[in-house]
Order: C-alpha cells, then structure tokens, then sequence
C-alpha cells in the first residue's frame, strides 16, 4: 500500500480510502467485515459524509455501532468526514458546521475527526464564518485537519482569506473514462477539441503546487453517474481488453490495475473506494502498488477514448 503524506494530519494516510456512503442496508458483521478486510489490506482511510443515507448520520451511525477500534487502532486510523450539504441548499455557516460535526463525533463513536472537508462549493460562503468553526473545533480537538471537496482553485484561495489551517485535501471525481481533471491538460491549447476545455481552472497543477491531496470519488464509473466501465464492451471495448491485459501481466485483476493508474500519478492521488464489497476492497488495495510505465499509463488513458494531441 502506498501512503501519502497531509499536513496536520497525524494517522497514515493510505493510497485507497474505504467510502462507507453504502453500508445503511448492511448488518453489524458486514460491515465489521468490510473494514476488517480493508485494514487486512493496508487501507487506513474510512470516508464518511452526515448526508449519507436515508437519513442525515445514518451511515456514520451504522458505522460507529459495528466497528469499535482499540486505542493502538484508533491511533492508526484516519476518519474523515463531509459537511455542507443540506436538502436543497449547501450552507458553510460556523452554526452549521459545528453542529454537523458535533452530530458526526456522536454517530461515529468517537472524539475526534482525523480529516473534515467541506462537501460542495457554498457560493454564499463567508470565509471569515468557515474559518471561526475551523477555529473553535481545532481548539476544542474534534478536528485534526481540514480540507475541501469538489472545489476550483479560485474557491480554495477564497476560503484561504480567511482560514489559517492548511487546506490538505480535496476530494474530486476521477476515474480513467472520467479524467477532465488529467486530460485538459495533456490536450491544452488545442482549439475544437471538448478535452481541452478546462473545467476545473488547472486544479491538478494547482493542487501539487500548494501540496494538496487529492481524492478520487467514483474512481470505476464511466461518468457522474453511469455505472461502472468494467465489462462494458459496447462502449469500452479497448479498454477493457488492455486492463485485462495488464492485469494478467501484474497478476492482479482489472480493478487493481485501475486503481493503479490513480495511484501512478505523481500527484499522490488516493482513490475512494464506494464498494460494499470485500474483494473488490482487497482488489483495488493490491493494486496501488503497481508502477505503471509511462508507456502503460498512456496506453490506458488513449483506450478510454481519451486524445494525445
């Protein structure tokens, strides 16, 4: 397992996140299981949000009842969750922020968050009230760390106004079909060509200057919201024949092999798992350690449809 270094963040921080956005449904032993064969694998990242589930905490109180760590553990594990997100508004408020993560610590058993990101870019933000809550809650210990998701360049230089901490992390979707943040800028300047259309201000550049991580959401699916790419020979075809491939050459399975183009990047992307399943947990773990060659790594990006001016 490859492990990435985060200012202020004291517990190491695996290359592969275990997402927990799915486990309301599941019983108590499951989910002991899911995380269990996630710690087996070198995964210390579990990523939680106080919006996933039928109802708000519900997936973190799943989590806090199931899996109890030991102090050693605890001290081990990196938890990290999201706020921000409301029914039908996104709110950066200090009240907000500071009641959510109070109701977060309750429902995951536990007296500090190790990582808190903010979920959804709040245009209504006042930085000067997001930076009162990171205050108040890296005074009183209930955060270690502090980051975004999903947000621009120019949205994290505004918070930074008024922020003191170090913004660490920032969670963004990526998966080899769906890679604006990577192909913008291997297509850059080329007129005509959708690629080249940055629609994330340089966030990739960005982000390896200011020494923030990045997180791969939906690191298999084909876009936002279009099912996997694995199997999908109708639209897919040559990429899923050169993973096979590869996976064959490495001895792992086509989701290793996945994750390791995530994992190659220079930039120290870790990539957020949303499986429920323990072997696709293993899979993926496995192969973050893979080195692709660039020759590899290109030949993956061109299968996926991407262009190479």
């Amino acid at each position: 397992m490859k492990f990435v270094e985060m200012d202020s963040v004291t517990a190491p921080a695996s290359s592969v996140i275990l997402g927990l956005m799915r486990i309301e449904p599941l019983d108590d032993e499951q989910i002991r299981t899911l995380v269990g064969t996630a710690m087996d694998s070198g995964v210390t990242v579990f990523d939680h949000a106080d919006i996933y589930g039928s109802e708000r905490h519900a997936c973190e109180r799943r989590f806090g009842a199931a899996v109890s760590f030991t102090a050693s553990q605890r001290e081990r594990v990196m938890l990290q969750s999201k706020v921000g997100i409301r029914d039908g508004f996104y709110d950066f408020s200090t009240r907000h922020i500071l009641d959510t993560v109070d109701e977060s610590l309750d429902a995951l058993r536990t007296d500090h968050l190790d990582l808190l990101l903010l979920h959804r870019p709040d245009t209504l933000v006042e930085p000067a009230e997001v930076a009162a809550a990171f205050d108040a809650l890296q005074s009183a210990g209930k955060v270690r760390a502090f980051g975004v998701s999903n947000h621009t360049p120019g949205q994290i230089e505004l918070l930074k106004t008024a922020v003191t901490q170090p913004l660490v992390a920032n969670q963004v979707q990526l998966s080899i079909t769906h890679a604006p943040l990577v192909a913008a800028g291997v297509a850059a300047n080329i007129g005509g060509l959708d690629q080249s259309v940055s629609r994330d201000n340089g966030l990739l550049d960005y982000s390896r200057v200011h020494g923030m991580t990045l997180q791969a959401w939906s690191p298999f699916q084909k876009g936002t919201s279009d099912g996997v790419f694995f199997g999908d020979r109708e639209n897919y075809a040559e990429l899923n024949d050169v993973l096979d491939e590869l996976a064959s050459e490495y001895g792992f399975t086509p989701t290793g092999i996945a994750t390791a183009w995530i994992t190659r990047h220079p930039a120290g992307i870790q990539v957020v798992l949303g499986t429920t399943n323990p072997s696709r947990v293993a899979d993926a773990a496995a192969g973050s350690d893979v080195d692709l060659t660039r020759e590899q790594w290109y030949r993956i990006f061109r299968a996926a449809g991407h262009t190479l001016p």
